[in-house]
């Protein structure tokens, strides 16, 4: 059983029991959550397709963090012009507890 949740402006297949990474959520750790944008839920060979949303499914709350770092760089020759930048992207990883149709 495997359904397709929306969250943080992504979509993500998730199964029972999967960890994974979402864009920062405001809940504490070890605190769970409701996600309600459930796009389709597959079980087996029964498949339901969400007008918009099929169910939902509990996760909990595993802990926050930052990604490792993206440098940008831009570099134009012969300009003597040279621009370094770096980004760390904040995440939520939760872990999948139940999906309901």
């Amino acid at each position: 059983m495997y359904a397709v949740i929306q969250t943080g402006g992504k979509q993500y297949r998730v199964t029972e029991g999967q960890t994974l990474k979402v864009e920062k959520l405001d809940v504490e750790v070890g605190g769970s959550i409701d996600i309600d944008k459930v796009l389709m839920v597959t079980d087996g060979d029964k498949v339901t397709v969400g007008t918009p949303y099929a169910g939902k499914v509990k996760a909990t709350v595993k802990s926050h963090g930052r990604d490792k770092k993206v440098t940008i760089i831009k570099f134009r020759r012969r300009k003597h012009s040279r621009k370094q930048m770096g980004h760390r992207q904040s995440y939520t990883e939760i872990e999948i507890s139940s999906i309901a149709s």
